[in-house]
């Protein structure tokens, strides 16, 4: 028989008699009831259905106000309904008032007028199409200013406050407009179609000096492939050749009326194709990105491979490139405030594809040729732009730090970063460019995501200084949490490893409870000490399960050898990790090592295949869109070269045997637990057919199983019914053979739950 790298240290029991399951594990909560404290309830997997979100967050330029926009579902239309509210950021909380209520309906994207006397945004609450409407912040009806045929894709004011701008028309065909402010807010403007681009406008912006609107627009019209699709011929072919994409400017209008002027295209490089651009704050700079013009290269889509950067000078027309290192992603280009720099984001070693940390590479933006300069290098972790400090001196940026995420600031001049947080949980600042105002959102293990705001950067690790902004989920102050807190343990190697634990509601010291292992995806990734992460965690500690979410050999946020640690050798030292975190908490008397379940989704799914084939301790898993075989893996994808680089960073075709080495599926045999497998039929990250072919392999060697297959074409479940299922299937599971609870699994059951 195969074995694996390390086989399991006990022996298989026989095997559970393959049962049905309760899908709503009544049972379980019924006894997690008790545990609550008087007059609260434990959270549920529908609680996390209805959970609402904030969003769309744009202070007033007078820096006075704040709109947002909060998102309400309905997880039986599997939609979300969205109004815009606003609240006084000298005021905070208190101040909230929601200004739209279209229960039906929806209203997104609101923007300031630069004097602040009103608001525009976008909405469908006159028909099924969006339109732009205005209204101002005192309150009052809003207005519709817009009545595009087709509706409103997007739109934007130009910095001057002259100009509202607006795309709209057929896919592939859609155009610009352009509305005067200052008849607009009388009430009289009219839409003036400013572009007739045959092939149609994709992204575009407005420059900051509001002169120029800069867009990106396909070279051609494949007007065969439209008319193929119109007779009925949906064949997809694979990696289609598509027309390339060029950049293109044309003049907004100096004065009123000015007319705009005809468009310049300012690309036409046959090698590239122009897939996004970034304008320098003084407008003298264009900063964009070249994907590669062979169809398998621009296809691809592993972030910022087989792309180049390049920098257009504005007066001149010249185009600089700034990279060549087609197998290496790369964030940006991206200016400073004062129009100093250029910067861009990439790996430390520029040489080839990896995993290094990532650093800030920056030279001066007017040196055609010059030497970047690579920032960070001390920094044990990756490096990122969020905002500038206005003299371009300082670089601000979110970093993951163990189970947290900090800000932090890079030194320009000095090479230093500095971590300017300490909270125990994430935090993520940014800065409005306009009115300089810093918002905060933040979430600890018993905080949802919430926004606060601080007068300056000097105070934001003084959490008493922050203001509050935002309470979209006041219903979690009557849900009984399970105490959540940061944990360390050594692995077989002597290496710390971390990780998050929750406990159960009501836990009680020198008690054991069941376990269950869940295992975050990436791996480059990390859990985090913020609100109900991990598969809905709380759900399960208020169903009186202990809850672990290790951050394996992998992970992020333990610096760069850790991340890499894995690499040609994927699984054995990630394995060990999670085995020697599950016996740090048997032997802490927290766990019973007879009553423990893993699950996981994506890398989690992977790494619970190797569990499954590794030992025998495990009582139950959960499987998600998990890899059984690296070899059809690599080819049924939409990701190759990351999976190539951990699995010995050369192709199958010339070695299967590492690939093979590394697949749960060489050592099926040695599976015992009762396994469930969830996957999207038509996922391209791990696709369906690896949990069919770890499906067939239980069914014949008579291990349990089920597999539960989600319509749909997306590496996660895209509807919120068939998420609900997915969570409460998964939990059934886990208490019918981890703790003995529930009966047979009725769709009745569940349709009864659903009408009541």
């Amino acid at each position: 028989m195969s074995t694996p790298a390390r086989r399991p240290t006990r022996a298989f029991p026989a095997l559970l008699p393959v049962t049905l399951f309760v899908i709503f594990g009544w049972a379980a909560a019924v006894e997690a009831q008790t545990a609550a404290p008087e007059g609260t309830r434990v959270m549920t997997f529908m609680d996390m259905q209805e959970m609402r979100s904030a969003g769309s967050f744009t202070p007033s330029p007078d820096g006075r106000w704040l709109l947002y926009t909060v998102a309400y579902p309905d997880w039986e239309k599997d939609r979300r309904q969205t109004d815009i509210h606003l609240v006084s950021l000298e005021e905070g909380l208190p101040s909230t008032r929601r200004m739209t209520f279209t229960e039906e309906r929806s209203e997104t994207s609101p923007s300031w007028a630069r004097d602040g006397s009103f608001f525009i945004f976008q909405s469908n609450r006159e028909g099924n199409q969006n339109q732009l409407f205005l209204m101002r912040p005192d309150g009052g009806e809003a207005r519709r200013i817009t009545s595009a045929r087709e509706g409103v894709v997007d739109y934007a004011l130009s910095r001057d406050g002259r100009w509202l701008v607006y795309r709209s028309g057929k896919s592939g065909a859609r155009q610009l407009y352009r509305m005067a402010v200052a008849e607009l807010a009388a009430g009289e403007a009219a839409a003036e179609q400013i572009t007739r681009h045959d092939t149609g406008v994709e992204r575009w912006e407005i420059a900051p000096d509001s002169r120029r609107i800069y867009f990106i627009a396909a070279d051609s019209l494949d007007t065969d492939e439209r008319l193929r699709r119109e007779k009925g011929f949906s064949v997809n072919i694979f990696n289609m050749e598509t027309p390339l994409q060029s950049l293109w400017a044309m003049e907004l209008g100096d004065e009123e009326p000015g007319e705009p002027g005809e468009p310049v295209r300012l690309t036409a490089d046959p090698t590239i194709t122009v897939s996004g651009f970034t304008i320098s704050p003084d407008s003298r700079w264009v900063g964009f990105r070249g994907t590669s013009a062979e169809r398998y290269e621009r296809n691809i889509t592993e972030s910022g491979l087989h792309t180049e950067l390049y920098l257009l000078d504005v007066g001149t027309g010249a185009i600089e490139q700034l990279t060549d290192a087609p197998e290496v992603g790369k964030g940006g280009p991206q200016f400073s405030p004062d129009g100093r720099w250029v910067a861009f984001t990439a790996s430390r070693d520029m040489s080839a594809y990896n995993m290094s940390n990532r650093r800030v590479y920056l030279r001066a933006v007017d040196q055609p040729g010059g030497e970047f300069r690579k920032l960070g290098q001390e920094f044990d972790g990756d490096v990122g732009i969020g905002f500038w400090s206005d003299d371009g001196n300082t670089i601000y940026f979110s970093a993951g730090i163990r189970t947290t995420r900090q800000l932090m600031a890079l030194d320009v001049r000095g090479d230093q970063v500095r971590q300017l947080t300490t909270t125990d949980g994430a935090v993520t600042v940014s800065r409005d460019d306009d009115s300089g105002v810093l918002l905060i959102n933040y979430s600890d293990a018993t905080t949802p995501s919430t926004l606060f705001t601080v007068g300056s950067l000097r105070r934001v690790d003084n959490r008493s200084a922050w203001r509050q902004l935002t309470d979209v989920n006041p219903q979690i102050g009557d849900v009984a949490l399970g105490e959540q807190r940061e944990i360390t343990w050594r692995s077989t190697d002597g290496r710390d490893v971390g990780g998050v634990l929750i406990l159960p509601v009501g836990y009680q010291v020198g008690q054991r409870y069941p376990l269950i292992v869940a295992i975050h995806g990436g791996p480059a990734s990390a859990d985090l000490n913020t609100f109900n992460g991990g598969y809905g965690s709380q759900v399960y500690a208020g169903a009186g399960y202990v809850v672990l979410r290790p951050n394996y050999r992998g992970s992020t946020n333990y610096g760069e050898a850790f991340k890499t640690d894995i690499v040609g050798n994927y699984f054995p030292q990630g394995y060990d990790d999670i085995m020697t975190g599950v016996d740090h908490l048997i032997e802490q008397g927290i766990v019973d090592g007879d009553r423990m379940g893993a699950l996981g989704w994506s890398a989690g799914g992977h790494w619970s295949n190797w569990i499954l084939v590794n030992t025998d301790r495990f009582r139950a898993i959960s499987s998600g869109a998990g890899t059984v075989n690296w070899i059809s893996m690599y080819a049924q994808s939409d990701v190759q070269r990351n999976r190539q680089f951990y699995l010995g960073n050369h192709l199958p075709y010339e070695d299967f045997e590492p690939y093979w080495e590394q697949s749960p599926l060489k050592y099926i045999s040695n599976a015992r637990t009762p396994t469930m497998i969830h996957v999207v039929e038509g996922d391209p990250r791990v696709p369906s057919p690896q949990s069919v072919e770890l499906h067939m392999a239980l069914k014949k060697l008579d291990v349990p199983t089920e597999l539960f297959m989600y319509p749909g074409r997306s590496h996660g479940i895209p509807d919120a019914r068939n998420r609900l299922v997915k969570s409460v299937s998964e939990m059934a599971w886990m208490d019918y053979y981890v703790r003995g609870l529930g009966e047979n699994f009725s769709w009745r059951q569940v349709l009864k739950t659903l009408e009541n």
